[in-house]
């Protein structure tokens, strides 16, 4: 494998492992909103695992991922999921306008993950010879 498939490889990854952040940071953000002030001790218990959960994730992404954009679609995908999600597990409301804010943001993250996607090189190395130039093989 050349070194830009390599990095492409562990690019995708890190994404991949920056939506399940994402995922975790949802359960996070009910979980607090559950606690009641971190007094009720199963949903106080939930938001400590999902914290740790998010903030591993969140850390292995950031290795492959610029800091700015990572944090930005991390804190999207949180957002997002715990408005949605809000009103399924607690009495809150979705109104149109606040529906239409997050597909405001959720298109902002798929345009920050569009942005961070590898812009195509002139003269890629694509022989054995040219990537051992390439890894320094």
């Amino acid at each position: 494998m050349t070194a830009t498939g390599a990095q492409h490889g562990s690019k995708a990854g890190a994404w991949l492992v920056l939506l399940l952040a994402g995922a975790f940071e949802v359960g996070y953000a009910l979980s607090v909103g559950g606690s009641a002030g971190f007094t009720v001790l199963g949903w106080s218990i939930s938001a400590v695992v999902f914290f740790l959960l998010t903030l591993f994730c969140l850390s292995v992404a950031l290795r492959n991922i610029d800091v700015g954009i990572g944090y930005a679609v991390w804190a999207g995908i949180g957002a997002v999921g715990a408005a949605v999600l809000g009103p399924v597990f607690f009495d809150e409301s979705l109104t149109p306008t606040r529906a239409f804010w997050l597909a405001v943001i959720i298109a902002g993250v798929v345009w920050l993950k569009l942005a961070d996607s590898p812009e195509p090189e002139a003269g890629k190395a694509t022989s054995t010879s040219d990537a051992r130039t390439v890894t320094g093989w």
